[in-house]
């Protein structure tokens, strides 16, 4: 009798946790069911489709367990969102966007628009010693995401006071131990159980720094059953082991590594997990997320094999289904205050600066989003996190928590290529905080066929004014026409030759101070010298007998302001946005060759417009006109226009058809259009033309309205690179007969 009941008694107890489906069929209990959701990367997206099949066959589910991308899915149906909601919404996302951190140019500060476009390779380079970033992204456009996603449950600390209870899971990079994420701020949690290494960098929760949590626990079985769950249908979209061909990327080989474990785990808890559910996607990999549709339509039909099983679950189920609709997310919030802990070194202003907000304020959720990742891409912050909190009347107060970055050296590295200033590598030190918490020096040096040398130090204030400090020499030899350098001889007659070789050098220093108004603009004056020499050893020969003809060599003072709009998407290949550049130089006194000095003022303007006409097709119109005002005794500041490729500088201007410094004048206006189309992502084909009209006074007559005299045409291919633009271009002109070719790679610099 002892060992019958010792035998019923067994039986019992292993029915009773089995908790198999069918054993349960008859029960009048009304049955809770827990969802556990691995991690997989894209392949995450499979779990979409299976919570389709589930809503379909009416199955509650009462508490989610996931991990990384499962924490996602999981996090978001937990907050109230249907399965058809999660499709649509990342069906809409651009995951390489999401994913790399891209900060869109405009929410960039002038200063950062200008950086952006010199440096291919930036890395920690603190005493003397190359580093590398913890992460290739800090995730901060998912965590911008999930905030905006899941304002509605904001409020609740206790992820099991959700609409439905919800845990998440990560990885102790100290330790190598488990941390269970059930309370805390939602968007943080998840964000920590997806931080994938070498991917994303680590977060920091309490004070532990936390990655992903598929390292130790890719599938939260045990602890979604230790929640009291009768019945438990799992994910599971995890890798299986890859054999050698299929190991052809470090993030192969890291996931590899990772997969030892959790493949040996699985068998296990399998037999744990009452529905299991595996999608067919051995053929993705983690970063497929362009094949979305067919990843989660791989979910929905691995859940319909077991869709008598979903049924019978459903049928057991007494209690309805209660899910009330997801409030719409609006566009625009009030921020009446920004509240900011943590920095210690960057103040409020200069943060709130990047931030482009001032309160209080209705701001749109992508002019915020846009801030945060400005702020982000300083590298000035190991870590950003902020909270929204609404009062009663629905204004919010945005909490900032920083952690500000240790590293304040940077190395950065670029390339070049163009017919005026021929090949050039880029070797830049970046120092943050060298005399004061918002400041910033970087030394560019350029060694190639040319030497040349360019230096910023900027006081950043952020809506205050920023003061800085500039110093550059460049240097370029290059054949150009007698007619560059007429008005410095005192005749051309007796000369056999068309073309000369010229030196033309240029020594600039600038001290100026400059402000932001109205979110997007940029105010600035300052006071430049210039030390100018240009000379030819081709003629002539000069007071010491040396066989050159020296043409310019003088010191110029003056005083100079600007404004600048800037919304360009992209500076090469731009497709949306609008650009105003106007400035205005005053030359008030000079030393050095020029003798005949009097004051003169230049004034320029450039304005253009891109948009994208239709799918891939983009056209970008430009704008610009230059003139000169008081003395036109001095002729080494005119306008040179030809060329295309180069760095802007003395108002040496690119106009297709021409080489460069064709064409000069004291004024001048150009206008051109550029019609550009997408082949592919990063290829691009144009065809562009543009006009210009160039001479000294040219305003002072209606001539100028009457004639076109010079003009181009041509055609181009490009690629976008992290190297910056390769691009090769042909153009025509016509009143010339001949064309020309140019080639332009990397940044410009």
């Amino acid at each position: 009798m002892r060992q019958l009941t010792l035998l019923l008694f067994i039986l019992f107890f292993t029915l009773g946790h089995s908790q198999g489906v069918d054993s349960l069929v008859g029960n009048n209990k009304d049955l809770s069911v827990g969802l556990v959701l691995s991690g997989g990367g894209a392949k995450g997206l499979a779990h979409i489709g299976v919570l389709k099949a589930i809503e379909q066959a009416g199955v509650r589910i009462d508490y989610i367990g996931g991990t990384s991308t499962g924490a996602i899915v999981g996090a978001l149906y937990a907050s109230g969102y249907t399965a058809t909601q999660l499709d649509e919404m990342f069906k809409a996302v651009d995951f390489s966007k999401l994913i790399q951190d891209e900060v869109p140019r405009r929410a960039k500060t002038f200063y950062e628009k200008d950086e952006s476009i010199k440096y291919a390779l930036t890395l920690p380079f603190d005493g003397f010693k190359i580093a590398f970033p913890t992460g290739l992204s800090k995730g901060q456009n998912i965590y911008n995401l999930f905030s905006k996603l899941t304002m509605h449950v904001n409020d609740f600390r206790d992820f099991s006071k959700l609409p439905i209870p919800f845990f998440c899971v990560a990885t102790n990079a100290e330790n190598g131990e488990m941390v269970l994420l059930e309370n805390g701020y939602l968007p943080r949690a998840v964000s920590a159980s997806g931080a994938l290494p070498t991917l994303f960098s680590p977060v920091v929760i309490d004070d532990m720094i936390l990655i992903d949590g598929g390292v130790v626990n890719n599938y939260p079985v045990d602890e979604l059953r230790a929640k009291g769950i009768d019945i438990i249908i799992g994910v599971d979209v995890q890798d299986d082991i890859k054999k050698k061909k299929d190991l052809t990327s470090a993030l192969d080989v890291v996931l590899q590594i990772n997969n030892y474990n959790t493949y040996k785990q699985m068998e296990a808890k399998k037999k744990k997990t009452d529905i299991y559910i595996k999608p067919n996607i051995d053929m993705f990999s983690v970063v497929s997320f362009d094949d979305a549709n067919t990843i989660v339509q791989s979910g929905l039909e691995a859940a319909l094999k077991v869709k008598e099983k979903l049924d019978s679950v459903a049928q057991q189920q007494h209690r309805p289904i209660k899910r009330k609709p997801v409030p719409q997310n609006k566009e625009e919030i009030f921020i009446k205050q920004i509240v900011i802990q943590g920095n210690k070194q960057y103040t409020d202003a200069y943060i709130l600066g990047k931030l482009k907000i001032k309160t209080p304020a209705t701001v749109h959720f992508s002019s915020f989003n846009e801030g945060v990742n400005n702020l982000s891409a300083t590298e000035n912050f190991d870590d950003i996190d902020y909270r929204f909190i609404k009062d009663a009347s629905n204004q919010f107060t945005v909490s900032f928590k920083v952690r500000e970055s240790s590293s304040n050296t940077l190395l950065r590295l670029g390339v070049h290529y163009d017919p005026l200033y021929k090949t050039a590598a880029l070797l830049n030190v970046t120092r943050k905080r060298v005399l004061t918490n918002n400041d910033i020096a970087s030394l560019d040096v350029i060694v190639g066929d040319n030497l040349r040398y360019n230096f910023n130090y900027y006081i950043d204030k952020g809506f205050y004014w920023s003061l800085g400090f500039n110093s550059s020499y460049n240097f370029f030899d290059k054949n150009v026409s007698l007619d560059f350098v007429e008005n410095d001889l005192n005749t051309i007659s007796g000369f056999p030759v068309n073309k000369i070789d010229l030196q033309y050098s240029d020594f600039t220093n600038q001290l100026y101070a400059e402000t932001l108004f109205n979110r997007d603009f940029l105010f600035g004056a300052g006071i430049e010298h210039k030390y100018l020499k240009y000379l030819s050893e081709t003629i002539g020969t000069d007071v010491n007998n040396v066989p050159r003809t020296v043409f310019e060599n003088t010191n110029y003072y003056s005083a100079l302001g600007y404004l600048k709009y800037d919304t360009f998407d992209n500076v090469f290949f731009p497709k949306e946005g609008f650009v105003f550049h106007g400035d205005a130089q005053f030359y008030l006194f000079s030393d050095g060759s020029n003798r005949d000095f009097e004051p003169f003022t230049i004034f320029k303007v450039k304005v253009g417009h891109a948009k994208t006409i239709f799918e891939n097709f983009t056209g970008v119109f430009a704008s610009e006109a230059g003139f000169k005002i008081g003395s036109t005794i001095t002729k080494s500041l005119d306008f040179f226009l030809g060329g295309y490729g180069f760095k802007e500088i003395n108002n040496i201007l690119p106009f297709y058809g021409y080489e460069a410094l064709s064409l000069r004048g004291n004024t001048y206006l150009k206008v051109s259009y550029t019609l550009d189309y997408e082949v592919v992502k990063n290829h691009h084909i144009s065809l562009f033309t543009n006009i210009a009209n160039v001479d000294d006074a040219l305003f002072e007559s209606d001539q100028w309205l009457k004639r076109i005299p010079h003009s181009g045409v041509g055609v181009g291919y490009g690629m976008d690179t992290f190297l910056g633009p390769l691009e090769l271009k042909y153009a025509y002109s016509p009143e010339r007969e001949v064309g020309e070719l140019y080639v332009r790679v990397g940044f410009i610099f």
